[in-house]
């Protein structure tokens, strides 16, 4: 400094007045701020009554610890201290101008009873309809001599022929048939029940009636038996090529009918009691933009998936132009009809811990804290269970304002949590 030329020194005087003065001014814009948000901007409660401990006292909107006797300024930050008005019954009450809640934008909302609503979004896959899934498995051994439904996917009808087939087995009772035909010629008495055996044991073969005939006109066994489709549908599943043998009961094709298809969705456990069999539904899917179908619950089944904690429901939906793919996922939108209920804006809700928490207005220009149960929640608004009744008023904007002004004046007892006051934790301990 002592080397510094005086117009160095001039300026530097000058900057560290400028800084001085700065910073003055940002601390008294900071106690203005603070002011205006401690609820400089509300009006006092008049009254100054003994609380449910003893009597007023005073304490700071910004470090609610400060507890004294008579009035002045915050210890820690120099702000004049509020009174607190201690009366049970108007512990935390707020009393705001109307000019003020304009300003702060604070605005009410009735108390209603009406019909609740509640929306019900799940994610589902489509899947097969079980009932119309058809195996063909034959019923004696043999070959198969020309495959004719040759590639999964492919579609059949019923009495389609799928492949032909030799098996001695079947040959063998193609001759005994025709063995107790030619024998009825000669006893008409005795035959005839040989041949009503002889053309049940076709049948349980898997032999039409249709065939059977056709071998009675033909006279002579059939070496290649054509084996029809009992189902119409899709083939899902071959497992069987041209030229293997097979063995009774082995699983050649599995068919599964299209017209109708499964939509089985993942319900959260607390939404499960909404879901019931013969709700409406509406689907939609990524595949076909802008559609919507219509389904209804069919089943709900009776246990959860243990890892995501969710049930099952299945619903059931036509498929008449074969649109619908199972694999595909699909976005299903219930509609649970909860009846009527008391109902309170989402926006009221003001969460303090264990307690819910409602600012009902008085009348009088105040706002009373009131503590209620709340249930389910649709169309932004929650179930009130207990704590309110059809026509009160509540907050229901501005009410983050409201509940701070409403922590400095009530006892902190009612907005702390159970466990502090469990243990006995003082006011300023529990803050």
């Amino acid at each position: 400094m002592s080397g510094a030329s005086p117009e160095t020194r001039r300026s530097r005087l000058v900057s560290g007045a400028i800084v001085t003065l700065l910073v003055i001014a940002v601390i008294a814009y900071r106690e203005r701020v603070i002011e205006w948000f401690a609820g400089a901007h509300m009006e006092p409660t008049p009254t100054h009554t003994a609380d449910a401990h003893g009597e007023a006292y005073y304490t700071c909107s910004m470090h609610p610890s400060v507890h004294q006797s008579t009035p002045g300024k915050c210890p820690l930050c120099g702000m004049d201290l509020t009174r607190v008005d201690g009366d049970p019954q108007r512990a935390g009450s707020v009393a705001i101008s109307e000019a003020r809640r304009n300003s702060i934008g604070v605005r009410t909302s009735e108390v209603v009873e009406s019909k609740m609503l509640q929306n019900l979004r799940l994610v589902g896959r489509l899947a097969y309809d079980e009932a119309k899934l058809s195996d063909v498995t034959p019923k004696l051994r043999g070959w198969v001599v020309k495959l004719l439904v040759n590639s999964t996917g492919q579609r059949v009808q019923k009495g389609q022929t799928l492949f032909t087939l030799y098996s001695p087995e079947l040959y063998n009772a193609q001759q005994d048939f025709l063995l107790a035909l030619r024998t009825q010629t000669g006893a008409p008495g005795s035959s005839a029940a040989l041949v009503q055996a002889a053309r049940q044991r076709l049948r349980l073969l898997d032999l039409s009636d249709a065939q059977i005939e056709e071998l009675a006109q033909h006279g002579q066994p059939f070496e290649n038996v054509p084996f029809a489709a009992r189902e119409s549908g899709f083939v899902i599943e071959k497992d069987i090529v041209e030229g293997a043998a097979f063995e009774p009961g082995m699983r050649l094709y599995r068919i599964a009918s299209l017209d109708k298809v499964w939509i089985e969705a993942d319900v959260y456990e607390a939404d499960l009691t909404r879901v019931r069999v013969g709700q409406k539904a509406s689907v939609t899917l990524d595949y076909l933009p802008g559609r919507s179908y219509e389904a209804r619950v069919a089943y709900v089944y009776p246990y959860l998936n243990l890892e995501a904690r969710t049930g099952r429901v299945r619903l059931e939906m036509l498929n008449r132009k074969l649109e619908l793919r199972p694999g595909m996922y699909a976005n299903v939108q219930l509609e649970a009809d909860l009846g009527t209920r008391l109902q309170v804006p989402v926006s009221a809700i003001v969460y303090t811990g264990p307690r819910r928490l409602v600012f009902v207005d008085t009348g009088d220009g105040r706002f009373r804290p009131q503590e209620v149960l709340i249930g389910a929640e649709a169309g932004g608004k929650y179930e009130v269970l207990s704590g309110l009744r059809a026509g009160d008023k509540v907050a229901s904007s501005g009410v983050f304002l409201i509940a701070a002004e409403a922590r400095i004046r009530a006892d902190s007892a009612y907005w702390d949590s159970a466990e502090s006051a469990e243990i006995g934790a003082s006011p300023a301990e529990a803050r």
